[in-house]
């Protein structure tokens, strides 16, 4: 099978500089491998702090490694010629959290999208940029007659959000990293963003890495899921066995807290720690021992490797010991082919 992204074991260490000699791991030893075909969607999720957005800057190529490789086509990013970086960057498009802030407030929003047809030279005149614009837009559900000519300041947030979309369609990318893109758009919005990216797989066969720390948009639109903590995975695999059935503590934590619509608050109670007073900066075993209810002293001594506890779900942690062992380099193993149909 062909691989079109992949990171093997990658690791992301920040500080230890001449000033501090402290270290911050942001991401350790992930793993994630992107078929060619079929174009799927894959969440990943975690509370601030998880590493998120560290991830997503390794994954486009904006921050380096430090330990282990990110490969597109199987050319090490940090390797690529000047040919195929340019190609990279047009096949990997990015579509950040703020819709505020991605814009020039002196510029007409026409400027981000048409910037990108000269650069790449998506057409041969004028009136041929023109309708490839146009088709953009109405491929995220705007009308071009009530987007283009206007500023930034013109738009509603949600507007802003899918021009942003949009910009991201115009450059044909068999990669969509979408990080955060409803976090500051109004719940009414939410479905409509999301419901083009799902579009974006099933019609148009491009594979999104959704980035979030809302599970219920997650489970909407993946096929599979990434729960990341303090930069490791802790549990993966088909986004319903991991949302309809979490295995790992910090998963069911995460899902305990989605508020329920009901007048009896009947969403879960975060249990006391097993090892309570644990500093969580000292231990060098599992990130989330210090939190972890069913915590327990051998979870202090190393991290835990990834057990696969179904066909389609591998988690990490000590409780699930007596499961066969997954290399975390063959993480992507336990995700489900995708469908084109969201189940």
């Amino acid at each position: 099978m062909a691989t079109l992204l992949e990171a093997r074991n990658v690791t992301k260490v920040f500080g230890g500089g001449l000033i501090s000699k402290n270290t911050t791991v942001a991401v350790r030893d992930f793993s994630l491998t992107l078929p060619e075909s079929p174009a799927s969607v894959t969440a990943v999720v975690g509370e601030s702090g998880s590493g998120k957005t560290t991830l997503a800057r390794l994954l486009l190529g904006l921050v380096a490694p430090t330990r282990g490789e990110l490969l597109y086509r199987g050319q090490d990013l940090q390797k690529m010629s000047g040919g195929a970086r340019r190609e990279f960057r047009r096949e990997v498009q990015a579509i950040f959290q703020d819709p505020y802030e991605v814009y020039n407030p002196f510029y007409r929003v026409d400027h981000v999208l048409t910037t990108p047809v000269a650069k790449f030279h998506l057409a041969s005149s004028r009136e041929e940029a023109h309708k490839v614009v146009k088709g953009a837009l109405e491929a995220v559900g705007l009308r071009p007659e009530e987007t283009l000519g206007r500023y930034p300041h013109q738009l509603s947030g949600g507007q802003r959000q899918r021009v942003m979309v949009a910009r991201a369609l115009l450059l044909r990318p068999r990669i969509i990293l979408a990080d955060e893109p409803v976090s500051m758009v109004d719940a009414s919005l939410r479905a409509t963003i999301l419901g083009s990216l799902r579009q974006l797989t099933e019609q148009l066969g491009i594979s999104v890495i959704y980035i979030t720390h809302d599970l219920t948009t997650a489970y909407q639109i993946s096929e599979n899921i990434v729960v990341l903590y303090r930069g490791l995975v802790v549990e993966a695999g088909d986004v319903e066995l991991v949302v309809q059935d979490p295995k790992h503590p910090y998963t069911r934590l995460l899902i305990s807290s989605i508020p329920i619509a009901s007048a009896e608050r009947t969403w879960g109670a975060e249990r006391p720690p097993a090892l309570a007073g644990i500093s969580d900066r000292l231990q060098a075993g599992c990130p989330f021992a210090s939190r972890c209810p069913s915590g327990a002293p051998p979870c202090l001594e190393s991290v835990p490797p990834l057990y696969r506890v179904d066909a389609h779900r591998a988690v990490a942690c000590s409780l699930y010991q007596q499961a066969p062992l997954i290399p975390r380099e063959e993480m992507a193993d336990v995700f489900v082919a995708p469908t084109g149909v969201r189940r």
